[in-house]
């Protein structure tokens, strides 16, 4: 474990160059673009703007409300999907350093959960354009937004080393994970509001995904996060570090041979 704990520590010292592969990454993509990644906001932003008034009138909600609703659940959801998704391919993409470089592993999955926090932060302008819009009061439990990004990375971290290794391990875990995250979006209140549920409750207290919305989300629209959200988040950590960490020192080495 000890070997484990010392690669994780160097990915997060190597700040410089996780940091520096999430923008060559992001530039590269977007390289012959002129709006660059603003073109995943603004597409953004047109499907909210256009699903806004659909999915209001069929969930009974006042657009004001929903609109942020939506919005914040949309782009929070892109940002859990997509680091998830992308972590199926930290080391398998990252083969050409891994084989060359001696390097932490861990940098390569903290450049993917970098590359999607920055374009996630292009994608709230999405949020300050409907706060101008439909300005609402300013919640002082917006404050915990910060701590809710804070506590997802620290998550994204274990979940990218497992995600990662494994399906570097086999390779039909990658369409299975696209497949549940797929799955988990129509069963997290991501467009509809949980108090539809009425009292069946437990189908979001059982979903990891809905505690990671609600301290991402809940902040902005100044809802009161439950503490079972709380609770839940840090417990998720607690566990989840533990699992990677062991599964994380005994099969490290492997990686290379196994992309």
């Amino acid at each position: 474990m000890d070997s484990a704990i010392k690669d994780l520590i160097q990915g997060l010292l190597s700040f410089r160059i996780w940091s520096m592969l999430a923008w060559q990454e992001i530039r590269q993509r977007y390289r012959r673009s002129t709006l660059g990644p603003l073109w995943l906001t603004l597409s953004t932003g047109i499907m909210i703007l256009a699903m806004g008034p659909l999915y209001g009138g069929l969930f009974g909600q006042t657009l004001d409300s929903y609109f942020l609703y939506l919005a914040t659940g949309i782009v929070s959801w892109q940002l859990i999907s997509t680091t998830i998704q992308d972590s199926c391919l930290a080391f398998i993409g990252s083969e050409g350093f891994i084989k060359q470089l001696k390097l932490p592993l861990s940098l390569y999955v903290l450049r993917i959960i970098w590359k999607n926090l920055i374009i996630y932060l292009h994608t709230l302008v999405i949020v300050v354009i409907i706060y101008i819009f439909f300005p609402p009061p300013i919640p002082f439990q917006m404050l915990f937004f910060v701590f809710g990004i804070f506590l997802f990375s620290v998550n994204a971290i274990w979940v990218g080393i497992v995600v990662g290794l494994l399906c570097a391990r086999f390779r039909d875990i990658t369409p299975i994970v696209t497949s549940i995250v797929g799955v988990m979006f129509f069963i997290t209140p991501i467009m509809w509001p949980v108090k539809m549920l009425g009292g069946r409750l437990l189908i979001t207290e059982l979903n990891p995904f809905y505690h990671f919305m609600e301290i991402i989300r809940g902040p902005i629209i100044g809802d009161q996060i439950q503490p079972i959200s709380w609770i839940m988040v840090i417990l998720i950590t607690l566990f989840g570090y533990l699992f990677m960490l062991l599964l994380y020192s005994r099969f490290r080495a492997r990686i290379a041979y196994w992309i």
